[in-house]
């Protein structure tokens, strides 16, 4: 498949899950969050990440030794997009996550999509909103006992 082609799937399928996890917090869908979001997509996007690597990897300059190698492995637009695709798969992780653990923490639900928002496009400036309004509004802060 061509890698622009595969580019935009993966973008679109990222932003459907996006989606449909914060329909899930909002509505409190919890198996939408667990199937969409927290399973279907996550497995599409590891198995074209997967085929990427598979593919790409062997004959790729570079490595993960040092800040040049990660570079020259990534002049490589299949090592590229599969860095890429490893973004968008891992951030909707962690916004499953999140969702998940606020069901404890109890940030109200129309706050949780600035997080996800933050999740999506900064990753772990997400995480850290999280743990900011859970100190801040949250019904067990961090380090409380759960």
């Amino acid at each position: 498949m061509d890698l622009d082609r595969l580019f935009s799937i993966a973008g679109a399928l990222a932003m459907a899950g996006w989606l449909a996890l914060v329909l899930s917090v909002l509505f409190d869908w919890r198996g939408l969050r667990r199937l969409v979001p927290g399973l279907l997509i996550p497995l599409g996007l590891s198995v074209a990440y997967v085929a990427l690597i598979v593919k790409g990897f062997p004959g790729a300059e570079g490595g993960f030794g040092s800040l040049d190698q990660v570079a020259a492995l990534f002049r490589s637009r299949e090592m590229l997009l599969a860095g890429w695709i490893h973004y968008l798969a891992f951030d909707l992780l962690v916004g499953v996550l999140l969702a998940r653990e606020n069901e404890q923490v109890g940030i109200p639900r129309v706050l949780m999509i600035p997080v996800f928002a933050a999740t999506f496009l900064f990753g772990p400036a997400g995480f850290l909103a999280f743990q900011a309004l859970r100190g801040i509004v949250g019904r067990r802060p961090l380090g409380a006992s759960a």
